[in-house]
This record gives structure tokens, C-alpha cells and sequence, in this order.
């Protein structure tokens, strides 16, 4: 099992910590740690993911080196989808509970006119109902940075059972494609890095206080 400090590296995504998480509550004084259990996917093989908690207790960061879809020129068959599954076991300190609030998603893409690339993610609590894929697109010509944001509105926000250990996973997939574009000409491609590695994608948690427990 990978930890959070030997965990080696994955396109950068973030997990962050509102100041005051979902309304009436504030984020837990308590450092806490999350361990990388699995991951998974044509789009972060062994040895390229890394996850990190901040000091402050406001974010969490996932660093991808290799996830990225493409088409056309100098590309394989199986290229043009590319998928990442992370199961992580998020160590809350005691009397706290986290939700998925928002999540904002950062990337590079270059599309060649004609091609189109898709961002689509979901993000579930083992043993839960997995939360409906959300997808964005992107139409070519282009070549620039782009970003996508998913919000959940407080009232559907899904939080991890107190008392219960159950790991969270996020599922991640690029997709592009050629469309009306020349593959054996041109190279079209969408990924989750930026041409210097630095952006993210970040997740944005909302945290609340759990019951005391039942008195024996």
C-alpha cells in the first residue's frame, strides 16, 4: 500500500477545504492523513501518482504525470481513452465527517478542427451509490488550458457514514477524438497536466460534526 509521503506521481489535482466547509461548520482542528490504497487505470500505470495532505488541513493533492488521451499521428489505437480509479482512505479526525462539495478540474487540450476531446469524472464512498458521471467538452481548433466545475448543491451533498470506515474512490476519464480532423496528418490530444505540469484539479470538501456516540 502506497501512504501519502512514498505515493509517487499523478496531472495535479487538489482537495480543498472550504475555511468554513458547509454552512455552520468549520474545518477540523486536527491534522488528518489519507493513504492511497489502489490506483488503477490506462492513465496513471504504477508509480505515477503522488497525494499529499497541506498542513493547514485545506487541501489534498493528487499530481499526475502521465494522463493524457490522443489521436492521430505518433498515437497508438488504445489511446484515445484514457481512465484513472484512486482509492483513497481518508483518516478524518474523530467527530468529523467530509462531503464532496465542488470540484473544479484543470487541464491542456489540442484539438486539430474537426476533433473533440470529453472530461468526465464521478466520485463515490465504497460500499455507496456511485454519484452520476458528470462530462464537459471541448471542440476543435484549440489549443490553450481549459478548465470544468461541478457543483453539488448543499442539500444533495453526500457525506461518509460517521462511525464507519469506508474508502473513497474518484473515477477520472479523457477521451478525444478525431472526428472530421486527419489522424494520419495531425495529432489531437487532451490531458491533465499543463505543458509545465502545474495545473490541478481540485475538490473541494465541506465538513460537518458527527453525533456523539451512544452510551453503553
Amino acid at each position: 500500500m502506497l501512504n501519502t509521503v512514498a505515493a509517487a506521481a499523478f496531472a495535479m489535482s487538489t482537495i480543498i477545504i472550504p475555511p468554513g466547509g458547509a454552512p455552520g461548520t468549520t474545518p477540523p482542528p486536527d491534522h488528518f492523513t489519507i493513504d492511497v490504497v489502489t490506483v488503477n487505470g490506462t492513465g496513471c500505470r504504477a508509480g505515477t501518482a503522488a497525494v499529499a495532505v497541506s498542513p493547514d488541513n485545506k487541501a489534498f493533492t493528487v499530481t499526475y504525470s502521465e494522463f493524457m488521451a490522443q489521436v492521430g499521428v505518433g498515437a497508438k489505437p488504445t489511446d484515445f481513452r484514457k481512465n484513472c480509479q484512486l482509492n483513497l482512505r481518508i483518516n478524518a479526525p474523530s467527530g468529523f465527517t467530509y462531503g464532496i462539495a465542488s470540484t473544479d478540474y484543470r487541464g491542456f487540450a489540442h484539438l486539430e478542427k474537426g476533433a473533440t476531446a470529453l472530461e468526465r469524472a464521478n466520485y463515490y464512498f465504497q460500499g455507496m451509490s456511485q454519484t452520476e458521471y458528470t462530462q464537459h467538452n471541448w471542440k476543435g481548433s484549440m489549443s490553450d488550458d481549459w478548465q470544468a466545475t461541478d457543483t453539488v448543491e448543499v442539500a444533495s451533498i453526500v457525506y461518509h457514514p460517521c462511525g464507519e470506515k469506508r474508502n473513497f474512490n474518484i473515477n477520472a476519464e479523457l477521451r478525444v477524438n478525431a472526428g472530421t480532423s486527419d489522424p494520419k496528418k495531425t495529432t489531437s490530444f487532451i490531458s491533465m497536466d499543463s505543458t509545465d505540469g502545474s495545473v490541478e484539479t481540485t475538490y473541494h470538501f465541506a465538513w460537518k460534526t458527527c453525533p456523539p456516540p451512544p452510551q453503553p
